[in-house]
């Protein structure tokens, strides 16, 4: 059975190793060299300082995936909506991890008070990214032609928004900034 819980700093050797075969396999990230573990903890820790959360997918004692909600832009203004991230190892795919955890993550930030959730998703050909998201509700909001360049070929970006709470002419709560 799959476990959705908080990440921990004891994840990040699975959750560094996760993201390093993506950066080195896949367009889902348009990084082009893996960072060291002390850089992706360091991610985990300011995610934890705006109180948003970073999830783990596990199964018999091994990280499958992990995901986290993150500012979409650092100014005030954008305080109330987030951007999220998924990330699964090899083995996970197709299984319904991703699914699961971003289930977790726009329920966790609802309950946060935040207000909209966006998917940047690297490469458009990256169906499975954009059929999770859109299977959790989310919306094709717009794209960047030839953002990015990896694997000797240009990518597109697309923007999917899913609305987590009722807009209002006043928002309530703090955002990820209170």
């Amino acid at each position: 059975m799959i476990d959705i819980r908080p990440a921990t700093e004891d994840d990040f050797t699975a959750i560094t190793a996760i993201y390093a075969w993506n950066v080195a396999h896949g367009t889902g990230t348009f990084a082009l060299e893996a960072p060291p573990e002390s850089e992706m903890l360091a991610g985990f820790h300011a995610v934890q300082k705006l109180r948003l959360p970073y999830l783990v997918a596990e199964e018999d004692g091994k990280v499958l995936g992990y995901a986290y909600a993150a500012p979409f832009r650092t100014r005030p203004a954008y305080k109330y909506v987030v951007e999220d991230s998924i990330y699964l190892a090899p083995e996970a795919t197709g299984r319904g991890v991703g699914k699961a955890l971003l289930l977790k993550l726009m329920e966790l930030c609802t309950e946060r008070g935040l207000y909209s959730m966006i998917a940047v998703i690297g490469d458009s050909e990256n169906l499975a990214s954009v059929g999770v998201h859109k299977a959790c509700g989310f919306e094709h909001t717009g794209s960047l032609p030839r953002a990015g360049f990896k694997f000797g070929r240009w990518l597109d970006v697309i923007f999917m928004t899913r609305d987590l709470l009722p807009y209002t002419d006043t928002p309530q709560g703090e955002g990820w900034d209170g």
